[in-house]
């Protein structure tokens, strides 16, 4: 496959041309690109998958397996990462030839909570959702009280101006 920095223009846009006449007159855009694709040079995919440490070639941390506990092993890299930041400035200051190691360590202690944290956001997008869905649904309810309590205002008013008009 060929690929060039800026492509031309897809020949099709020939097509809408008469678009603002008659909006029917443009054909259906193409289908959704599905599997593996190039865009400027780059391959990409359409599959949301997180690939795994070791197809990055990051040595795993955590333990491997679907029941991880997230908090724990959370709080665990967080105490490690404290630990080898300490020995870091405690090598930068004794023997600052021997810090690449340190560094090493405390890259891979970043990568490690940087994949398990990127592992939570599916269950961060589904909460965030279900929040704003159930702010969607509160702020319905109440536009709904309001209506009913304007409608039994005016239905209030309209008898008290029919029985004002009935008592003249």
């Amino acid at each position: 496959m060929a690929t060039a920095t800026y492509p031309p223009p897809p020949p099709y846009y020939r097509l809408y041309k008469d678009y603002l006449q008659n909006p029917k007159s443009a054909p259906e855009p193409p289908p959704p690109i599905e599997g593996t694709y190039i865009c400027f040079g780059g391959s990409y995919t359409t599959d949301d998958v997180l690939p795994s440490l070791e197809d990055q070639g990051v040595r795993q941390l955590y333990p491997k397996g679907p029941n991880i506990d997230f908090k724990k092993e959370l709080r665990s890299l967080n105490r490690e990462l404290l630990l080898h930041i300490l020995e870091l400035a405690d090598v930068l200051v004794e023997r600052p030839s021997q810090y690449a190691r340190r560094v090493e360590e405390v890259s891979l202690i970043f990568k490690n909570l940087h994949h398990l944290l990127n592992s939570l956001r599916p269950h961060q997008a589904r909460s965030t959702l279900i929040h704003i869905l159930e702010l969607q649904i509160q702020r319905r309810r109440e536009a709904l009280e309001d209506i009913k309590r304007r409608r039994e205002e005016a239905q209030r008013l309209l008898k008290e101006s029919l029985a004002t008009l009935d008592g003249q």
